[in-house]
């Protein structure tokens, strides 16, 4: 199993939007939780990681267990 790497959130987000993740719109334009949406699953994912932090591999897994990622993804 390949091992994902250490990035920003700001470039999991981006890997996520190329694999058919997008941004629902929202009423309100503050705070910093995102839902996203994918035609190919029954569910929302929330993000909620601000552009600059960094994400490490577990957190990475966790995300992906639940969006399809993968570590090419990234």
């Amino acid at each position: 199993m390949d091992k994902f790497p250490s990035t920003s959130a700001k470039k999991a987000l981006r890997a996520l939007q190329r694999i058919g993740w997008c941004e629902k719109p929202r009423l309100s334009k503050s705070g910093s939780h995102k839902q996203l949406e994918n035609p190919n699953y029954p569910y929302e994912f929330t993000w909620a990681f601000h552009d600059g932090e960094e994400l490490g591999p577990k957190m990475l897994a966790r995300i992906a267990k639940q969006t399809g990622l993968k570590p090419k993804d990234i």
